[in-house]
């Protein structure tokens, strides 16, 4: 075999590798932030918003959540105890640990996060209070698939009205 085939032939494979890993670490990021959704956490969170994906906040953030869920953003949404100790085991098991995520955003909101507002960014200020979204909290009127934890770009739906 030729130095230059041989040349080639590593190039390929170096190639093939960069691909590979760069693929490995975006589907893990990707999965962090969608890991499957606990039922009990559907359940309990999702009655009343969008059950985040537990990788969208640091561990820190959600334990910081769930120590005040008697005076929750203006609510009141205490759990009994079983319960709390349950979600909160599995938030702080599930939190975002990646860079993008490791910063914890002021007030613990997502919406207020780096990268949240980065992936936001082309939203216009408008939009955000149209009727039909309210709120940049309010993650269903554009993500049809936020329910599940589906917030998919090339499905996003930003309402007219």
């Amino acid at each position: 075999m030729s130095i230059q085939l041989h040349a080639t032939v590593y190039q390929v494979l170096f190639g093939l590798i960069a691909v590979a890993a760069f693929s490995h670490s975006a589907h893990a990021e990707g999965n962090q932030r969608t890991a499957p959704l606990l039922p009990k956490y559907q359940q309990e969170c999702g009655a009343c918003h969008v059950a985040y994906p537990p990788g969208m906040l640091p561990a820190a953030s959600w334990n910081r959540l769930m120590s005040k869920l008697d005076s929750h953003y203006g609510t009141d949404a205490s759990l009994d105890a079983p319960t709390m100790q349950e979600l909160q085991r599995w938030l702080s098991a599930n939190a975002g640990n990646t860079k993008r995520v490791r910063e914890e955003p002021p007030q613990d909101r997502i919406t207020r996060s780096t990268w949240f507002i980065r992936e936001h960014d082309e939203v216009s200020a408008a939009s955000w209070k149209l009727p039909a979204v309210k709120s940049a909290a309010n993650c269903v009127a554009c993500h049809n698939g936020a329910n599940q934890g589906d917030f998919n770009e090339d499905k996003v739906r930003i309402p007219r009205k």
